[in-house]
Protein backbone atom coordinates (compact mmCIF):
# COMPACT_ATOMS: atom_id res chain seq x y z
CA UNK A 1 0.00 0.00 0.00
CA UNK A 2 2.63 2.25 0.79
CA UNK A 3 4.63 1.04 -2.02
CA UNK A 4 1.23 2.35 -4.21
CA UNK A 5 1.11 5.27 -2.90
CA UNK A 6 4.50 6.37 -2.86
CA UNK A 7 4.62 5.30 -6.70
CA UNK A 8 1.35 7.79 -7.20
CA UNK A 9 2.82 10.50 -5.37
CA UNK A 10 5.84 10.25 -7.34
CA UNK A 11 4.23 10.06 -10.61
CA UNK A 12 2.04 13.15 -9.67
CA UNK A 13 4.87 15.25 -9.30
CA UNK A 14 6.61 14.47 -11.88
CA UNK A 15 3.40 15.15 -14.13
CA UNK A 16 3.31 18.29 -12.18
CA UNK A 17 6.88 19.16 -13.18
CA UNK A 18 6.08 18.78 -16.92
CA UNK A 19 3.23 20.68 -16.99
CA UNK A 20 4.69 23.69 -15.32
CA UNK A 21 8.49 23.25 -17.65
CA UNK A 22 6.41 23.16 -21.27
CA UNK A 23 5.54 27.01 -20.90
CA UNK A 24 8.88 27.86 -19.82
CA UNK A 25 10.51 28.37 -23.22
CA UNK A 26 8.44 28.44 -27.11
CA UNK A 27 9.91 28.56 -30.15
CA UNK A 28 8.76 31.28 -32.92
CA UNK A 29 8.96 32.13 -36.38
CA UNK A 30 10.51 35.54 -37.64
CA UNK A 31 11.25 36.51 -41.33
CA UNK A 32 15.15 36.22 -42.06
CA UNK A 33 17.36 38.82 -43.64
CA UNK A 34 17.68 37.63 -47.18
CA UNK A 35 13.77 36.86 -47.52
CA UNK A 36 13.29 40.96 -46.16
CA UNK A 37 16.06 42.35 -48.40
CA UNK A 38 14.71 40.56 -51.84
CA UNK A 39 11.34 41.11 -50.49
CA UNK A 40 12.16 44.81 -50.38
CA UNK A 41 14.14 45.09 -53.40
CA UNK A 42 11.26 43.57 -55.40
CA UNK A 43 8.68 46.07 -53.94
CA UNK A 44 11.00 48.99 -54.79
CA UNK A 45 11.24 47.37 -58.81
CA UNK A 46 8.28 46.69 -59.05
CA UNK A 47 6.83 50.36 -58.47
CA UNK A 48 9.89 51.36 -60.50
CA UNK A 49 8.85 49.43 -63.35
CA UNK A 50 5.20 51.49 -63.20
CA UNK A 51 7.33 54.89 -63.24
CA UNK A 52 7.19 55.80 -59.47
CA UNK A 53 10.18 56.29 -56.89
CA UNK A 54 8.43 54.27 -53.72
CA UNK A 55 10.89 53.14 -50.04
CA UNK A 56 9.55 49.60 -49.25
CA UNK A 57 10.38 48.40 -45.51
CA UNK A 58 9.91 45.12 -43.94
CA UNK A 59 9.26 44.53 -40.00
CA UNK A 60 9.36 41.21 -38.57
CA UNK A 61 6.44 40.11 -36.51
CA UNK A 62 7.46 41.91 -33.12
CA UNK A 63 8.02 45.19 -35.56
CA UNK A 64 11.08 45.69 -35.02
CA UNK A 65 13.15 46.63 -38.50
CA UNK A 66 14.87 44.24 -40.56
CA UNK A 67 15.15 46.12 -44.07
CA UNK A 68 14.45 49.25 -45.26
CA UNK A 69 15.43 50.49 -49.00
CA UNK A 70 14.63 54.15 -50.82
CA UNK A 71 14.64 54.78 -54.80
CA UNK A 72 16.96 57.22 -55.54
CA UNK A 73 14.46 59.72 -56.34
CA UNK A 74 12.24 58.67 -53.56
CA UNK A 75 12.12 61.38 -50.32
CA UNK A 76 13.33 60.32 -47.44
CA UNK A 77 9.19 60.73 -45.87
CA UNK A 78 8.41 57.61 -47.40
CA UNK A 79 11.17 55.93 -45.70
CA UNK A 80 8.78 56.71 -42.18
CA UNK A 81 5.77 56.28 -43.71
CA UNK A 82 6.47 52.38 -45.40
CA UNK A 83 7.73 51.61 -41.65
CA UNK A 84 4.58 52.89 -40.06
CA UNK A 85 2.70 51.15 -42.73
CA UNK A 86 4.25 47.67 -41.67
CA UNK A 87 3.98 48.14 -38.26
CA UNK A 88 0.08 48.90 -38.39
CA UNK A 89 -0.03 46.08 -40.50
CA UNK A 90 1.64 43.60 -37.89
CA UNK A 91 -0.45 45.27 -34.71
CA UNK A 92 -3.64 44.52 -36.89
CA UNK A 93 -3.25 41.07 -38.11
CA UNK A 94 -4.29 42.16 -41.39
CA UNK A 95 -3.24 44.48 -44.53
CA UNK A 96 -3.30 47.97 -43.43
CA UNK A 97 -6.07 49.13 -46.57
CA UNK A 98 -8.16 46.01 -44.46
CA UNK A 99 -7.81 47.68 -40.93
CA UNK A 100 -8.53 51.14 -42.67
CA UNK A 101 -11.56 50.09 -44.05
CA UNK A 102 -12.84 47.99 -41.34
CA UNK A 103 -11.83 50.38 -38.71
CA UNK A 104 -12.43 53.83 -39.91
CA UNK A 105 -13.79 54.76 -36.54
CA UNK A 106 -10.84 54.95 -34.49
CA UNK A 107 -8.50 55.61 -37.49
CA UNK A 108 -7.94 59.32 -36.36
CA UNK A 109 -6.85 58.14 -32.61
CA UNK A 110 -4.62 55.40 -34.34
CA UNK A 111 -2.44 57.96 -36.11
CA UNK A 112 -1.05 59.64 -32.93
CA UNK A 113 0.26 56.61 -31.69
CA UNK A 114 4.38 56.07 -32.11
CA UNK A 115 5.37 54.50 -35.41
CA UNK A 116 1.86 53.63 -36.41
CA UNK A 117 0.13 55.19 -39.40
CA UNK A 118 -2.93 54.62 -40.74
CA UNK A 119 -2.81 54.37 -44.58
CA UNK A 120 -3.09 51.82 -47.46
CA UNK A 121 0.21 50.02 -48.62
CA UNK A 122 0.75 47.52 -46.10
CA UNK A 123 0.49 43.22 -46.27
CA UNK A 124 1.38 41.06 -43.42
CA UNK A 125 3.98 38.11 -44.60
CA UNK A 126 2.81 34.82 -43.89
CA UNK A 127 4.39 31.62 -44.39
CA UNK A 128 2.64 28.39 -42.87
CA UNK A 129 0.23 29.88 -41.20
CA UNK A 130 2.59 31.87 -39.38
CA UNK A 131 3.11 35.62 -39.47
CA UNK A 132 6.53 36.35 -40.18
CA UNK A 133 6.17 40.30 -40.26
CA UNK A 134 5.21 43.14 -43.00
CA UNK A 135 5.78 44.94 -45.67
CA UNK A 136 5.40 48.17 -46.29
CA UNK A 137 5.49 50.83 -49.53
CA UNK A 138 5.42 54.45 -49.57
CA UNK A 139 5.93 57.11 -52.31
CA UNK A 140 3.56 56.00 -55.08
CA UNK A 141 0.38 58.54 -56.16
CA UNK A 142 -1.74 56.33 -53.46
CA UNK A 143 -1.92 53.57 -51.14
CA UNK A 144 -4.10 51.01 -53.55
CA UNK A 145 -0.40 51.46 -55.91
CA UNK A 146 1.75 50.80 -52.73
CA UNK A 147 0.28 47.79 -51.99
CA UNK A 148 0.29 46.37 -55.33
CA UNK A 149 3.89 47.08 -55.33
CA UNK A 150 4.00 45.02 -52.06
CA UNK A 151 1.87 42.40 -53.40
CA UNK A 152 4.08 41.81 -56.66
CA UNK A 153 7.15 40.96 -54.41
CA UNK A 154 5.29 38.63 -52.26
CA UNK A 155 3.40 36.80 -55.14
CA UNK A 156 7.05 36.40 -56.70
CA UNK A 157 8.64 34.65 -53.47
CA UNK A 158 5.14 32.62 -53.00
CA UNK A 159 7.39 29.62 -53.38
CA UNK A 160 9.94 30.95 -50.37
CA UNK A 161 7.28 31.39 -48.17
CA UNK A 162 5.44 28.73 -49.20
CA UNK A 163 7.81 26.07 -47.89
CA UNK A 164 9.35 27.79 -44.64
CA UNK A 165 8.76 25.09 -42.11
Amino acid sequence: MIRKLTISLLSLIASSFNIAAANDAFSIKNIGLDLANDLAAEAVNECRKKGYQVSAVVVDRNGLLRVAMRDDLATRFTLQISEEKANLAVMAGTSSSDFRNRRDDIRAEMNHLDDIIVMEGALEIIAGGARLGAIGVSGAPSGDIDQACAQKALDKYADRLEFIE
